[in-house]
């Protein structure tokens, strides 16, 4: 049985063209010479994913949606610098093939990578696909595991010092997200002022530099169809950077609702985080603080962060809609997405959860 990621015809207005991708790959990789096929994945929720078949490669071809964009997001150069950055050092990393930046070539700038074939776990556990409680807790401490791995990536290197300055990254974070989530706002969502008050007031020092996904999730890993408990990838390197890990802890942990969560909550799961079996959030933390040898006693900030920053991704995505610049129907819930998040966010902040 597959569990590939289903592909699909790109949507209407999505479209590239398999023509001048070709005349592109031809000039730029001429071993990659062939009839070019391009299929979309349509799963995502941030830059455009495609399958590309070049003779018998496959490839994947990620791009920027169309509409107005926030300065930071959607970066194909930044994903091309850390790919190339973390080969070597990283394993679960794609083999970046091609950047391009030149927009009469598809519409816009692109990355390709080469694919990396695997299963990659969304909302439920796929069909087919059978995990005991024991099992899944295990792939769910290894993911754990993998995320520490890439926070003790040695980042003082000039090839991650390009992608920024970690010194006063958790405050920069902070302004960033507050900034961009006023900018993106839409009538139909809270205002967030108090968690951005709070976040503010109640910053902690730097607990050091790392190399930092900003966007580690389930989905964003592949897992080998032999040995689903084994990690074969990582993906979406967009939002990379250096900077605080416990951050990116934060971030991550946004994504992990657990069994008991309220309803609200579970609606917008996106990953099978409350499978049998799934550690709580609080495990997964004291997993990560034991293995880095992190003293800690309360995530309270790294938590409301994560909440808060998810809440801004889905606004921006969400003001898209609202605007007419993207018609894919997934994207006029995350208005409701936003709600929850920050009624989450609030009782996190008392101490109601973490």
């Amino acid at each position: 049985m597959s569990f590939d990621d289903p592909t699909r015809p790109p949507r209407p207005g999505e479209e590239v063209d398999a023509d001048r991708l070709g005349a592109y790959l031809r000039s730029v990789r001429p071993d990659l010479d062939g009839p070019v096929e391009i299929a979309q994945f349509p799963s995502g929720h941030s830059n455009l994913t495609y399958l590309v078949r070049v003779g018998g490669e496959e490839l994947v071809l990620r791009r920027p949606p169309a509409g107005k964009k926030p300065r930071s997001g959607h970066d194909m150069h930044r994903e091309w610098l850390v790919l190339s950055a973390l080969r070597g050092r990283f394993p679960y990393v794609p083999e970046p093939v091609a950047y391009c930046e030149d927009p009469a070539v598809i519409g816009a700038p692109f990355l390709l990578m080469r694919r990396i074939r695997g299963l990659i776990l969304r909302r439920d556990l796929p069909d087919g696909l059978r995990l005991s409680p024991e099992r899944f807790r295990t792939l769910c401490e290894r993911l754990v595991d993998v995320h520490l791995e890439l926070h003790s990536v040695d980042p003082r290197t000039p090839e991650f010092e390009a992608l920024g300055r970690p010194d006063g990254y958790v405050a920069r974070q902070i302004e960033g997200w507050s900034r961009r989530y006023r900018e993106a706002r839409t009538p139909d969502v809270p205002d967030f002022e108090e968690v951005m008050a709070w976040l503010e007031a109640n910053r902690p020092p730097e607990r050091g530099v790392s190399v930092i996904h900003n966007d580690y999730r389930f989905d964003n890993v592949v897992l080998d169809p032999d040995d689903p408990l084994r990690i074969v990838g990582v993906l979406d390197w967009e939002m990379a950077t250096i900077g605080d890990p416990l951050m990116d802890l934060g971030a991550s942990l946004a994504y992990w609702i657990q069994a008991d969560d309220p309803p609200e909550l579970e609606a917008i799961r996106l990953v099978p985080s409350n499978h049998p079996g799934a550690p709580t959030r609080r495990e997964l933390v004291d997993r990560y603080l034991e293995r880095a040898g992190i003293a800690l006693d309360d995530f309270t900030f790294y938590r409301v962060y994560g909440l808060f920053r998810l809440a801004g991704i889905a606004q921006q995505i969400y003001r898209r809609y609202v605007q007419g610049q993207t018609a894919d129907p997934r994207f006029g819930r995350l208005g409701l997405a936003v709600q929850v998040l920050e009624a989450a966010a609030r009782r996190a902040m008392v101490g109601e959860e973490i």
